[in-house]
């Protein structure tokens, strides 16, 4: 199967094509950003397109990061990703970012658990916790990062995300010692496209996962407070 990725929750804006039967990328690219995802996005999947023959009309399913991560990066790629998935008549289903970054460190020989962050400012993270087992141990949520330190295991711990310091430093704080080889701004959109062909359409639709209400203050309530 043929999936077409696509991420712009978080600090880069990137696109795949990945064949899942092979393993093989077929095309790829991407920018790092933290804003203008918007515009980027449709230069970034045309240059994708011309890396493929006969373009895009092999691609078979649309994966996307569905959050959590910035308001405005999850709207631009969902809406993107529904729209290719209409203009191709394919499915299009949603990965969590926690899921994507915690990925390439699941299922090798090191045996540890994996806690995957993204800072979520103030204070706080998202996180998502999986047991040395390979059992969800913390689901994906929102929380102060000293609260998500407490809930860390003891033993080999990996930390991944772009709030790995952050969660390592609360770590280590505790006495606990970690290993941020997987601490990046955004996730590697190939493990978005690996996650993306293994997701059911049915139960992974692109809907937003936010986790908590957007940092803004409507103009009206504003005016009132002031």
């Amino acid at each position: 199967m043929k999936i077409l990725a696509i991420d712009t929750a978080l600090g880069a804006c990137s696109a795949c094509v990945y064949e899942s039967t092979t393993g093989q990328l077929l095309g790829f690219e991407t920018l790092a950003m933290q804003r203008g995802h918007a515009e980027a996005l449709p230069g970034l999947v045309g240059k994708i397109r011309d890396q493929l023959l006969p373009g895009l009309d092999q691609v078979e399913r649309v994966a996307v990061t569905v959050g959590p991560g910035s308001f405005t990066g999850i709207r631009v790629g969902i809406a993107a990703a529904r729209a290719l998935g209409l203009a191709l008549d394919v499915p299009v289903v949603g990965v969590s970012t926690l899921s994507a970054f915690a990925a390439p460190l699941l299922g090798d020989e090191s045996r540890a658990a994996v806690a995957a962050a993204i800072d979520a400012r103030h204070g706080a993270i998202y996180v998502m916790m999986i047991s040395a087992s390979g059992a969800m141990q913390v689901t994906p949520r929102l929380l102060k990062i000293d609260q998500a330190a407490l809930q860390l295991p003891s033993g080999t711990l990996r930390i991944c995300g772009s709030g790995a310091a952050l969660l390592a430093a609360a770590a280590r704080q505790r006495g606990l010692s970690c290993d941020m080889s997987g601490a990046l701004d955004a996730p590697d959109i190939s493990y978005v496209a690996r996650l993306g062909a293994l997701a059911d359409p049915a139960s992974a639709p692109p809907d937003p996962l936010y986790l908590k209400a957007p940092d803004v203050t409507p103009p009206g309530r504003a005016a009132a407070a002031s």
